[in-house]
């Protein structure tokens, strides 16, 4: 337990980010989850349109400093792979 009052507090705003952090991570990985069984059943129009989901969804964490943007490109580049590999 802290033993100052500042140190309280942090602790307080260091639970209320890590839940804050974990909410939108877990959007994220659940968007490109969907994006990427879309893609394995072969449904080109619920791809294409979880696809633009999850790409917005990806860019909030960006803004929002959850997520780094190397690594939203990362997926972003991922998923945008399968959905090429899809239609051709």
């Amino acid at each position: 337990m802290p033993n100052k009052k500042s140190a309280e507090r942090r602790v307080r705003i260091a639970e209320r980010n890590r839940l804050y952090n974990k909410f939108w991570t877990s959007r994220c990985k659940t968007a490109v989850k969907r994006v990427l069984e879309a893609v394995e059943s072969g449904d080109t129009e619920q791809a294409t349109k979880s696809f633009n989901t999850a790409q917005s969804v990806i860019d909030k964490a960006v803004v929002k400093g959850v997520m780094h943007r190397n690594t939203a490109a990362r997926r972003k580049q991922l998923m945008s792979r399968r959905m090429k590999a899809m239609n051709a």
